[in-house]
């Protein structure tokens, strides 16, 4: 055999599969999605031919030549084609981009031609593929910035800094580079969804040869936790232990194996008995609190910030403001209408190609060090010391690039169990989750069922919205109190309404845990509240973006929940009646065009074409605090190095940090280094969620720079005895008229290195708009919907980098998509019963259409250099508006998610 042109000497083990057989000879660009033959991130060349290495025996490739996408090119010298990857930026989290590259390296003309067919095969969750066929046709969406050109890079789409490594597969993620002397960790999860261990018999599990240590209940710190990572710890239900003597969902850690192989781990594991006490389960979050329904946490007492653990309640609050009855009377004597129904979205999974991991070692001074596939490193870090009563200083935890989290990864699942092994062996540890292990164990999106009741008069102005939630926490209580609270805030709040009402309660269950999500909860509200607004307009014959003119609240207004909102959310800009008025109008022009009017599937039996949209309102910064440092340091060789805290997963956090720091240096983007997701580097930082990367981290970085600029002026001026107003800062030093001083000069008249700090601490909070309109065509035969035409507009205030902006919206629409129409979780008693990708459908390139991007022209008060964040907020309104356009062409609305085509054949049908 030969991997990229080099002999191999070693033999695979029996059994090998050719991924870890290539992986184990240092060739880390082979990546594990799922070992199943789904994803593609495993994707080689065999002599040739491209094909899925977790699927190929390694002993049957004993004589052919393997390349890997590092084979086809280097960061210095890129294939033809990995170039074009990194002109068109096609990659967000880039963990799929190996796979990718390397399977379009192998395609013919006639294949390229037919890339719904030839990709079939490889997955991207991050992007929506429009950037993908972009970089396979050769079409250009970056610049370059040279050193000689060194203008403000604030609103130029510059490529990642880390393009060509992700390109060429060189960029290190979680489970690459990894230590010697690994302990590999297995766990045994419970078969019951609630029982209590009796007893574990871990003996023969113990003997085997190559088992370093078997972890149970018996070595669990006795210290309360929750998976949930806040600012303040305190916002989450302390319900979880490391290992508790009760199970309460199928799946839950009763032991773990800690050996020197996964493979001994496993068959370790196999050998471990247990003794349960099965207990009655409950499954129906709307029995969770009725009497007699088995308690899930009944053990607990009230320090652990349960609302209700007698009533198996997480969370819960009621409020009105005005008189939601009188309301609804005003509408009726105005000659309005009123609409009552009951939404329901599904249980759906994050499905980031890179699982969950984390790899355990020791440094040279002893410190326990973590590098972990997570958005929080600061948080984990502290709770990890929390829960084993250690001290921040003694514990490091870092972050490779993370590949793709959607909210996901802001839990502590494997870092626990990764220390708790190194504290135990005395040696190096890992844990890394399986993809069975991503749908059986980690937290999903919640389910939630929401009733809706809205009410306006002829002239369509709203007069009553009532909205009750009823959310499926699951077994542990995991975020379940944010996302009830976040769910219910800017959903109703962007609506200008006398009388509102809300009703919400999230509660346990024995299901699978639910957790963060892209969203935070607003997706699954916001589909049943824009669903009423439309059935609103429908039923007064108003046009719905005419509707959200009349309704949506304007500066001045003031945001109203359950209550008048009097905390630091402000309208830092208002950008939403340009989107409503982009939207309409890029709908409007697509009635004209023939590839998507639908006017040749019109012609056709059975088939009705509708339109749709939804608008969605979202704050800019999580509530409750989010915290930023940051340093940027001038070096003494005359080099600038940025260091903050927030993770890079797909978020395009290091670009925009890049091109902030070096429009306020007058640098190119490539004189700046980025030091990040460590908790090493800075003080602290909350984290890479609520889309915070940019708004926070973004506007510590650019208090630092603008300072470390003013000092560097300041020196520069003293040694050229130039006054500081005739000094221009410029990419090698500092010009005043005729005379100069390099970088390095400056530093050197500063002794040193010259750093400056900067710091924000999440507030005041802004918000961004978003609306979605989508045409499509739906069989009244089969319950088939076809997407015609997408489109979303976004208030993104000041766009730092429009390529990279527009592939987030077109990811979360593209992932939406994934959960309007095809994604759901299925559990039989609290079995999970898709557990692969293959049974559950996340869209491939052939079931995503291109969604337009449209930005209105906004510059915001809050963010920094006049940015919102726009990472999460393009997910929210695309349920609803599909659901509109739906409702459009077929006269029924779809209430439960997702609309698959017997959902749709059934409401036509009945």
């Amino acid at each position: 055999m030969k991997i990229n042109g080099k002999p191999v000497e070693a033999h695979p083990t029996p059994g090998q599969c050719l991924r870890t057989f290539i992986r184990d000879q240092g060739e880390d660009s082979v990546k594990k999605g799922c070992d199943a033959g789904d994803c593609g991130a495993c994707s080689v060349l065999i002599d040739g031919e491209p094909h899925h290495s977790c699927l190929i025996p390694a002993f049957r490739v004993s004589e052919a030549e393997i390349t890997t996408v590092s084979g086809l090119g280097t960061p210095d010298n890129l294939h033809p084609l990995q170039q074009r990857f990194v002109d068109a930026a096609g990659f967000q989290c880039g963990f799929c981009t190996a796979g990718m590259v390397v399977t379009v390296s192998a395609l013919d003309r006639a294949q390229r031609d037919d890339l719904r067919q030839s990709l079939k095969g490889n997955l991207c969750r991050c992007t929506g593929y429009r950037s993908i066929c972009d970089a396979i046709d050769g079409v250009v969406g970056t610049e370059k910035v040279s050193t000689g050109d060194p203008g403000p890079t604030v609103g130029r789409s510059i490529p990642a800094p880390a393009a060509k490594r992700i390109v060429t597969g060189t960029e290190p993620y979680t489970m690459d580079l990894q230590p010697a002397d690994l302990g590999h960790i297995a766990v045994v999860g419970s078969p019951h969804p609630h029982a209590r261990i009796l007893s574990i018999d871990t003996t023969a599990a113990e003997q085997m040869p190559g088992v370093r240590a078997v972890l149970t209940h018996r070595d669990d710190p006795g210290v309360p936790f929750s998976t949930a990572r806040h600012e303040n710890r305190l916002d989450d239900p302390d319900d979880t232990y490391v290992f508790d003597t009760t199970v309460r969902f199928v799946g839950q850690r009763v032991a773990a194996v800690v050996a020197d192989s996964i493979a001994i781990a496993r068959r370790a594991a196999e050998l471990i008995t247990a003794e349960y006490k099965i207990l009655p389960a409950n499954f129906d979050p709307a029995l969770a609190t009725e009497p007699g329904t088995p308690l899930i946490h009944g053990d607990k007492g009230p320090g652990v910030r349960i609302a209700d653990p007698q009533s198996n309640l997480v969370a819960g609050f009621e409020g009105t403001t005005g008189d939601v009855d009188a309301g609804i009377e005003q509408a009726r004597a105005a000659g309005g209408t009123v609409v009552t129904g009951r939404w329901q979205s599904a249980r759906v999974q994050h499905a980031h190609l890179e699982t969950h991991g984390a790899v355990g070692w020791r440094d040279d001074e002893g410190r326990l060090v973590i590098r972990s596939s997570t958005q929080v490193p600061f948080l984990i870090r502290d709770e990890l010391c929390h829960i084993f009563g250690l001290r921040a200083a003694d514990v490091r935890v870092h972050t490779a690039r993370v590949g793709g989290g959607f909210g996901g990864k802001q839990e502590l699942l494997t870092e626990d169990l990764v220390l708790l092994a190194m504290l135990k062996t005395g040696r190096n540890a890992v844990y890394e989750f399986t993809r069975s292990d991503q749908f059986t164990i980690a937290p999903c999106r919640h389910p939630m069922r929401i009733d809706v009741t809205a009410a306006a008069g002829s002239d369509g102005v709203l007069t009553a919205l009532s909205v009750s939630v009823l959310s499926d926490a699951g077994a542990y209580g995991n975020h379940s109190t944010g996302v009830l609270f976040h769910s219910c805030g800017e959903s109703i709040a962007l609506y200008r309404c006398a009388n509102k009402h809300v009703d919400a309660r999230a509660v346990y269950t024995n299901n699978i845990p639910s957790g963060a999500f892209r969203g935070y909860g607003l997706g699954q509200v916001s589909f049943g509240v824009e669903g009423a607004i439309d059935e609103l307009a429908a039923r007064l014959g108003i046009d719905p973006f005419e509707m959200r003119r009349i309704n949506t609240t304007v500066p001045g207004d003031p945001f109203v929940t359950w209550e008048v909102e009097s905390d630091d959310l402000e309208y830092g800009s208002y950008g939403l009646d340009q989107c409503l008025d982009l939207a309409q109008g890029a709908l409007q022009s697509g009635r004209t065009d023939s590839t998507r009017n639908g006017d040749a599937l019109a012609s056709q039996p059975d088939w009705r074409i509708g339109e749709g949209m939804a608008t969605t309102m979202i704050a800019t910064i999580p509530p409750r605090g989010h915290h930023a440092d940051a340093l940027m340091t001038l070096t003494a060789e005359g080099a600038y190095v940025a260091a903050v805290g927030t993770a890079e997963f797909g978020n395009g956090t290091t670009t925009v940090l890049t091109q902030i720091a070096a429009s306020a240096l007058g640098c190119a983007p490539s004189q700046i280094v980025i030091k990040q997701s460590d908790t090493d580097v800075v003080g602290h930082d909350t984290g890479a969620f609520g889309s915070a990367g940019t708004v926070v981290a973004g506007k510590a970085l650019n208090s630092a720079c603008t300072e470390l600029r003013r000092l560097i002026i300041e020196l520069a001026a003293t040694q050229l005895g130039a006054d500081p107003a005739e000094c221009v800062l410029g990419p090698q030093g500092v010009q005043a008229g005729p005379a100069f001083i390099d970088l390095a000069g400056v530093a050197a008249a500063a002794g040193g290195a010259l750093e400056c700090s900067g710091t924000h601490d999440g507030s005041p909070r802004s918000v961004a708009y978003n609306v979605h309109a989508f045409r499509v065509a739906v069989n009244t035969g089969t319950g088939e919907v076809r997407i015609l035409q997408s489109l979303q507009a976004a208030d993104a205030g000041v766009v730092m980098n429009p390529q990279q902006c527009r592939g987030q919206i077109e990811g979360g629409a593209a992932q939406a998509i994934g959960t309007a129409l095809y994604e759901e979780m299925i559990l039989t008693d609290g079995h999970v019963i898709t557990q692969e990708l293959r049974s559950y459908h996340i869209p491939q390139l052939a079931d995503v259409p291109r969604t337009d991007v449209y930005f209105a022209d906004t510059y915001d008060s809050v963010g920094p250099l006049g940015a919102k964040s726009m990472s999460e907020a393009p997910y929210n309104p695309v349920a609803p508006a599909l659901e509109s356009a739906i409702r459009n062409a077929i006269g029924v609305r779809i209430h439960q998610l997702p609309m698959n085509p017997p959902r749709v054949w059934r409401a036509i049908t009945t």
